[in-house]
């Protein structure tokens, strides 16, 4: 890709370092007031349409035209942004162009209409391709070379992900983890820190607070060793399911389906049918309220596979949104099974659950049990490695994002599949 900026060939030398150090300054600072004011106004529309849809409960039966007008202004305006955060992954393995800025109101839009009408997607998506999308345009206003882009978009991901979810530690793992599965880029860890933060704090600044949850108390032992293990075991298989039911669904819709705009009609409409037959609104839209549940009451057995059921749906069919915080619904319920077992560590066994489905879904480990130390305590943090990095074994070489490339092989997974991305493996 051709610089769309002039070098600093021309600048004198000797200032070269003091250019270089104002220039990030001033593109960090910039990341973090628009991305994080953009996450905080999107939490605050995104919680005023799911009270509107839970108070308008027959919204849903618009969910059809919904996913129509979706996929209808992605077809004819949006094509070159329709990959969501495969296409940041993309440009950071193998940059093309600057990332257009309709992908930050195109998505924003696409997930508010999606929550209003009860799909169930998450936030993580549009938060992380905001970020990235708005912070790819500092290319038009510096002289940076193709690295330096690289790690935009990567500081893009990081204040995204952490205006969002108020987890800025996870958030810089998780932008620095996600390119490449096993390999790390620890040279941005301190840009992206500094970016996370900040980003963190313009949020709050704008009076938006995050979800909290209960610190984890347990006992350890012998046994709750053991349930860890299971735990994270089935968290890695059920994310490998999710990540194939995902992909395979949009797959087969494409095939089947020739105009694109009718695969979130079809969504749509299967996901009516369920409510007809009798499906909970719970498993609609974000699901916040159950997942907080999950923590101090069993949930039914069925929970995450019906969650599974209409997140893929929504997903698969075209509707915008994200992956994670569904996952976190799916983890925390499927964790919640074992408090049928043990009542005294339900809330271990969910929170065990939460970080462990997303890390084998995400191929993000690291990132995964920082993010359980920040919701859930410090105090657990070994428990939540050890899950989380058997989770991303269990879920073998799948992703909810196609993009990534395999940097090292998993445990137990095929060697040859080094330097390939998920999108190109034989299933």
């Amino acid at each position: 890709m051709e610089n769309s900026s002039p070098s600093r060939k021309n600048t004198n030398p000797k200032f070269q370092p003091l250019f270089f150090g104002i220039q990030w300054i001033l593109a960090i600072g910039w990341i973090a007031v628009f991305v994080g004011s953009a996450s905080a106004f999107f939490l605050v529309t995104l919680e005023k349409v799911s009270q509107l849809r839970e108070l308008h409960s027959s919204l849903v039966y618009f969910l059809p035209l919904a996913g129509f007008t979706i996929g209808w202004f992605y077809f004819h305006y949006g094509k070159n942004v329709s990959k969501g955060n495969n296409l940041l992954i993309e440009e950071i393995h193998s940059p093309t162009s600057i990332i257009p800025i309709r992908m930050a109101p195109f998505v924003f839009l696409g997930t508010i209409i999606t929550h209003l009408f009860g799909g169930s997607a998450g936030r993580e998506g549009t938060a992380v391709q905001m970020g990235g999308a708005i912070s790819h345009q500092l290319v038009r206003l510096f002289p940076l070379k193709i690295k330096d882009q690289q790690t935009l978009i990567i500081l893009g991901i990081s204040a995204g992900f952490s205006s969002v979810f108020g987890t800025p530690l996870a958030a810089t793992i998780f932008s620095i983890e996600v390119i490449r599965i096993g390999n790390y880029r620890w040279n941005l860890f301190f840009p992206s820190l500094v970016t996370a933060y900040l980003s963190h704090w313009v949020c709050l600044f704008w009076g938006v607070g995050h979800s909290h949850y209960p610190k984890i108390l347990f006992d350890l032992n012998g046994t709750i060793i053991v349930f860890l293990v299971v735990i994270a075991i089935f968290s890695g298989l059920v994310a490998r399911s999710f990540s194939w039911f995902v992909h395979n669904l949009s797959q087969w819709l494409s095939d089947w389906v020739r105009y694109p705009p009718l695969r979130p009609f079809v969504g749509g409409i299967v996901i009516i049918l369920l409510i007809g037959f009798g499906l909970s609104p719970i498993y609609l839209g974000l699901g916040l309220p159950t997942i907080q549940a999950a923590f101090q009451i069993q949930l039914p057995i069925e929970t995450f596979l019906l969650k599974i059921l209409v997140t893929v749906v929504t997903i698969g069919s075209g509707f915008k949104g994200g992956e994670v915080t569904p996952l976190f619904f799916i983890g925390a319920s499927l964790g919640n099974i074992f408090g049928y077992f043990d009542h005294s560590h339900l809330s271990l066994f969910v929170a065990l659950g939460f970080i462990s489905v997303f890390a084998g879904a995400s191929n993000t480990p690291i990132a995964s049990a920082i993010m359980g130390m920040e919701l859930f305590g410090w105090e657990a943090g070994i428990l939540f490695f050890m899950a989380t990095w058997i989770a991303y074994i269990a879920s073998g070489h799948t992703s909810i994002y196609q993009s990534q490339l395999i940097g090292k092989p998993k445990l137990l997974s095929r060697s040859s599949d080094l330097g390939k991305k998920i999108s190109d493996l034989k299933k």
